[in-house]
């Protein structure tokens, strides 16, 4: 017996970050397009920057499941950064600190390395360097996942800060001792 519903057309959004260039929202929106999710709004926060500088971007469309998961798949083979789509939310979120030569060692690079671990998404990341930037300077980042990318994302911090010489402080877990 089928489930009626699972071929029903049903609205979902897409969150996506996007680079400031011409032409990247066209660049995202073709992959909706070609493969059957219909447009309902656009809401593209070209006032407001993610904290690596990128534009949000909201997408509410309509798909029956299977083409939705089309489209979501289009988008990432596509290149482009899809922070949340349909019911598919982070979930969990921690925040670390990093302390070091953050700035020499090129922050930048750090926060893309995190990104591209495939688990979590810099939400917000904020920088101290009271001596200046070629002094010790220090990042507070919080990242959010999905409750089973929080343990990798961790792990990707502790190899970036390792290889960089970076000191690093982790939220404690639940059940952890202080």
């Amino acid at each position: 017996m089928s489930d009626a519903t699972s071929d029903a057309v049903r609205a979902y959004t897409v969150r996506l970050e996007l680079v400031d260039e011409p032409g990247e929202l066209l660049r995202a929106l073709e992959p909706i397009a070609a493969n059957g999710g219909n447009l309902l709004s656009i809401f593209h926060e070209r006032g407001n920057l993610t904290p690596r500088g990128h534009i949000p971007v909201e997408v509410d469309l309509e798909a029956t499941p299977d083409r939705f998961e089309a489209v979501v798949a289009a988008l990432r083979e596509a290149g482009v950064n899809v922070i949340q789509a349909g019911a598919e939310r982070y979930s969990e979120e921690v925040t670390v600190l990093l302390v070091g030569h953050l700035v020499e060692t090129d922050l930048s690079d750090t926060l893309s390395r995190i990104e591209h671990c495939g688990s979590a998404s810099v939400a917000d990341v904020s920088l101290t360097a009271p001596d200046g930037t070629d002094e010790v300077s220090a990042a507070r980042i919080r990242l959010v996942a999905h409750s089973e990318g929080t343990d990798r994302a961790l792990q990707t911090v502790r190899e970036v800060a390792a290889e960089k010489d970076l000191r690093l402080v982790e939220p404690l877990t639940v059940g952890a001792e202080a």
